[in-house]
């Protein structure tokens, strides 16, 4: 079981500081698809300024600074709708997450799984499709994979960011995996619409959601049905569509080492790992990277020096590139996923 707790303290610290304010941010980060993503990242960089200094002697006047910047963010005139991942009422859930009172998630236990389209222009060729899972507790962090959908889009790659229920924080990683499995099953049953090949779909997760992503192949993918986990689950048109992946895009989000993984019955597919040098997330690649060939899994691995966690997308908030080695990673993994769906 992996140790939550340096989540939890660091949530009861944002709670602490903005109170209230926070779930009302969480909302714009959540659905950054809907705003300006200048503002949207102006935000951010607001709310990690305060939080990285809460002694500050101006700290009242920078929290209400923040406020009244959020409310001055509105969805633009014609706002992306999100897609709801599960008939209402029938979201299956084997957590016993029930009580958020002291608010330690961004997420309440009624929360509803969804995604947003971030598509190419309808005359473009796309090369595939990126499902891609944010880390950590969601939150801000969305912001910044949305700015990695972009740049994906850029490469030719029609996008979904998706909103899952948060794998382990406070969600079963089973929960969690449902749900990008659907998303899955979503895309691949309307792949003419988005127009791409039904074996050309990735699964893109970043730190948490790199974990996420292997919930999905543990638990969803194969011989795997929803009944297996869920008993009363009664499973409908989208469940006969596989959710197995093409190609799993990890960024620095290897699995815990040690971490027991069933392989039995899985189609673990073509991998790609990106992880910074700086990141405590190499002693999990190191752990993780034998293993999966042990088990017959290709695999590339790419590793960046003086690149700490994170990093993805940063170059939305620091306003320049200031690790240009680990944007690399962005044509090598086209070049992965070009190499599999050719």
């Amino acid at each position: 079981m992996v140790d939550m707790s340096h989540i939890i303290e660091r949530n009861r610290k944002a709670r602490s500081i903005f109170g209230a304010d926070h779930a009302e941010a969480v909302k714009i980060f959540e659905h950054c698809v809907k705003y300006d993503l200048a503002q949207t990242a102006e935000l951010v960089k607001m709310s990690r300024a305060i939080q990285a200094d809460p002694e500050a002697a101006d700290i009242q006047e920078k929290i209400a600074a923040f406020n009244a910047f959020r409310k001055e963010i509105k969805p633009s005139a014609h706002p992306a709708e999100p897609i709801y991942l599960w008939p209402e009422g029938k979201i299956p859930c084997c957590s016993d997450y029930t009580d958020n009172s002291e608010h330690l998630f961004n997420h309440d236990p009624d929360y509803v799984p969804f995604m947003y389209e971030v598509l190419l222009p309808e005359d473009a060729a796309p090369k595939g499709a990126i499902i891609l899972c944010p880390g950590g507790d969601h939150g801000e962090s969305t912001v910044n994979t949305y700015q990695v959908a972009l740049d994906l889009n850029a490469l030719g790659y029609q996008c979904f960011l998706l909103l899952n229920r948060t794998n382990r924080q406070p969600w079963k990683a089973q929960d969690a995996g449902a749900d990008s499995a659907r998303a899955v099953r979503y895309v691949r049953k309307h792949a003419a619409k988005y127009r791409i090949a039904e074996n050309h779909i990735a699964f893109a997760g970043f730190s948490n959601g790199g974990l996420t992503g292997e919930a999905l192949i543990e638990y969803h993918s194969g011989t795997h049905k929803m009944t297996d986990i869920y008993p009363d689950y009664v499973p409908d048109e989208l469940d006969a569509v596989s959710a197995d992946l093409n190609a799993f895009l990890c960024i620095y989000g290897p699995r815990f080492n040690g971490d027991p993984f069933n392989y039995e019955g899985v189609v673990y597919p073509p991998t790609f790992y990106a992880v910074g040098r700086e990141d405590g997330a190499m002693d999990n690649l190191h752990w993780v990277y034998p293993d999966l060939v042990k088990h017959g899994i290709p695999v590339e691995v790419h590793t960046f020096a003086g690149t700490p966690h994170g990093k993805a997308g940063a170059k939305l908030y620091d306003g320049e590139v200031r690790y240009p080695n680990f944007e690399l990673w962005l044509p090598l993994a086209d070049c992965f996923l070009m190499d599999l769906f050719k």
